[in-house]
């Protein structure tokens, strides 16, 4: 049973593989993530991984940790504060802001980098059920 309060974090790495992995899955091969020549230039000054990053990292929380199997997304909605750079070490929470009913949660999902800068500050509405299988 999920109580306000219970939360659940992670820390992934904005690595090479993993940035190249989102631009192939998604289509996304704007040069700011993957030609260091063309963001050497750019306001970064240097590669940025792509936004699903984080979302990515909270999609696999969501339905691996909290809530868990059987976890259906309805809503996200997300505000990015920082960019995630290359090499970035970021740290994935996701806690239960509020129970509603009919199972639903609002979650609030925040990521942060080493420095303890928030990189993006949102929130998830979920339905889960304690116990439902995929079949229920």
């Amino acid at each position: 049973m999920l109580e306000k309060g219970n939360s659940y974090s992670k820390i992934i790495v904005a690595d090479e593989q993993t940035v190249n992995r989102i631009a192939e899955v998604s289509g996304d091969r704007n040069p700011i993530h993957l030609d260091e020549d063309y963001a050497r230039q750019s306001v970064f000054g240097r590669r940025i991984a792509h936004g699903l990053f984080c979302i990515n990292a909270i999609s696999m929380i969501l339905g691996n940790d909290l809530p868990g199997e059987g976890t259906i997304l309805l809503s996200q909605n997300f505000r990015y504060l920082q960019p995630v750079y290359l090499g970035d070490s970021i740290e994935v929470t996701v806690t239960v802001a509020e129970c509603l009913p009919k199972d639903k949660y609002r979650l609030r999902t925040v990521c942060t980098n080493e420095k303890g800068e928030t990189v993006l500050d949102g929130e998830s509405m979920v339905k889960w059920k304690a116990g439902r299988t995929e079949k229920d």
